[in-house]
Formats: C-alpha cells, sequence, structure tokens
C-alpha cells in the first residue's frame, strides 16, 4: 500500500451508482498504485430517489441527482462525486470540474418485452419516464401508450414482469454495469439514437482541489471526454433540459467528431434531424448546428428547447 491520501468519492446509493463508484475506484486504485482501501466510497441518498411517482421534471429536473453531492462537495464532506453524466446539467457550478470521464460503455437502449420495436403489439404501453424514449417511440409508433415507469433499474425490471407495461427501454451499458447484459433486445443507433452522454462515467471535484484533479485525470479517456463534451455543448447550445427530447450521438476519430441529432415534439409527430462534423473543442460549429436544427424546428419541438438544463 502507498503512502498516498485518502480519496473520499461521493455516490449515490442506488445499485448501478454503487457499481459505477466501485469501477472507478478500481480504475484510481490500478493508475496509481494504491490499496482499495486509500479510496473511500461514500454514499448519499439523492432527492431522485426518493420521489418515485412523478415525472423528474415535475420535481425539480436533473438537479435532483446531483443536489446532494454537490453540497457535499462544497462541504468538503468527500473529495470527488461519481455520476451517470447523462443525468448531469449541462451548466455546473464554477466550484466543480468534470475532472474525470472514464471509458464510454455501450451507449445504445435495449428493449425489453418484444424483440424489435416493429413486433410490439399494436396499442401497447411503454413503460418510461424519459422524454426522449416516449418521444422517439411514438414517433417510430404512434399507436403505442405511454405510462410512467420511475425507478432503478431492478425496479423498472420488476414493473415490467408485474405487468404495469407491455414494454421498457433501459441503458445497455447500466445493465451491463449490474451484470444484466444480454437480456432484451439491443436498439442500433443508425434507428434509435441515444441520450446525450449515454454510457458515460463523469467524476467531478472541487476546482481549487489540485491534488484531487491531478488523481483523476490519469482517468480520464479523452476520446469519451471528446464525445461526451460535443453533446452536452449541444445539448447546452440547444437550451436544452429534462423535459427535452433529444436523440444524440457523438462518434470521435483522431481529428473529427460526427454529431448526429434528432429532436422531437412532446407527442413525436414532430422531427427535426441533422448531422454535421466539427474538430474537437468547436463550440461554434456546435452553436451553429443547433441554430440550424432550432431554425428547422416546428413550434411543437422548439418550445421543449427554451431553457437550459
Amino acid at each position: 500500500m502507498t503512502n498516498a491520501p485518502l480519496i473520499r468519492l461521493g455516490t449515490r446509493r442506488s445499485p448501478l451508482a454503487m457499481a459505477q463508484a466501485h469501477e472507478t475506484r478500481a480504475r484510481l486504485c490500478a493508475a496509481h498504485g494504491l490499496d482499495e482501501s486509500a479510496v473511500e466510497l461514500v454514499p448519499v441518498v439523492a432527492g431522485g430517489d426518493k420521489v418515485q411517482d412523478r415525472p423528474l421534471a415535475d420535481v425539480g429536473g436533473k438537479a435532483l441527482w446531483t443536489r446532494e453531492l454537490d453540497a457535499w462537495l462544497a462541504e468538503g464532506k468527500i473529495d470527488a462525486a461519481v455520476h451517470s453524466l447523462k443525468d448531469v446539467e449541462t451548466i455546473r457550478p464554477d466550484f466543480i470540474t468534470l475532472a474525470a470521464i472514464l471509458p464510454r460503455a455501450d451507449r445504445r437502449d435495449v428493449l425489453l418485452g418484444a424483440a424489435s420495436i416493429a413486433s410490439i403489439p399494436q396499442g401497447a404501453r411503454l413503460g418510461t419516464s424519459a422524454p426522449r424514449r416516449a418521444s422517439q417511440m411514438k414517433n417510430l409508433r404512434p399507436d403505442i401508450e405511454v405510462v410512467l415507469f420511475r425507478g432503478n433499474v431492478a425496479t423498472r425490471m420488476a414493473k415490467l414482469q408485474a405487468g404495469e407495461a407491455d414494454v421498457t427501454l433501459l441503458a445497455a451499458a447500466g445493465l451491463e454495469r449490474l451484470g444484466e447484459a444480454g437480456v432484451g433486445s439491443v436498439l442500433d443507433v443508425e434507428t434509435w439514437l441515444p441520450a446525450p452522454s449515454q454510457g458515460a462515467i463523469g467524476i467531478e471535484c472541487r476546482t481549487e482541489d489540485a491534488r484531487t484533479r491531478d488523481l483523476l485525470t490519469a482517468i480520464d479517456h479523452p476520446r469519451t471526454r471528446a464525445e461526451v463534451l460535443a453533446e452536452r455543448t449541444l445539448l447546452e447550445a440547444l437550451g436544452g433540459s429534462c423535459q427535452s427530447p433529444i436523440g444524440l450521438l457523438a462518434l470521435a476519430d483522431a481529428e473529427r467528431i460526427r454529431l448526429n441529432a434528432a429532436l422531437f415534439s412532446a407527442d413525436g409527430a414532430e422531427r427535426v434531424d441533422g448531422a454535421v462534423e466539427v474538430a474537437p473543442g468547436d463550440a461554434g460549429a456546435i452553436a451553429a448546428f443547433a441554430a440550424d436544427l432550432l431554425a428547422r424546428a416546428t413550434p411543437g419541438i422548439a418550445v421543449l428547447f427554451s431553457g437550459a438544463s
């Protein structure tokens, strides 16, 4: 064991969040030659885990996943916080820095309850609380009814099993991290766009904490960072929030990032698509892409992209 100082990683208490914290600890220990005991996991119950009967947008949006951990960072109770980046607001407090993004896992969605979207029975019920999933499904299958599904992965799978819906959608990355890989049907990103930042784990720390920032830099994955920051930059430029139905995919190579995006109306009847290639970090080109999408958006779409997340 080295004499490296103890690092306290804050995390939500859900099984998936804990799995992500364990992955982060393992990567830190491997990168710095630390014993596992040198990285302490500090669980917190987030507001979003306490309220399960209403859509996230009705009870505070994405801040419900970050508020408690932000406060613990500010108070010095933890040195860093581990997040699913798709649940983190695009605009963050100045005192917080996104110091590391781990290698991205499978960014696709998985359909449970049917072999494909086409084979879902007519008039079936889709259980989801995600505007993107609801609108994208209604765009492809207007006959499908959407019913509210909140809760962690196990809870939603149990609700499906109990017949509260006929089909549901879950992130492939979350299923893999919980040892549930192989259930359901993985949806191809060419026809079903994922959420911004889906599959990416981010670790934040206090901006002024140089020691923790240095430790976390060792586990940062440059390609994933380039993709995720491009997606988050576009979401911010669009004025997207947790109520904004957007499917988004960034694919980076050594020199360019290709962005594919689709914006939807709440009922899925209206859709605008676009694609662009940009250089990593070119916020101007991404802003221009956002402006083009919004210029082509119908009023039913544009009204959902009016406030930053």
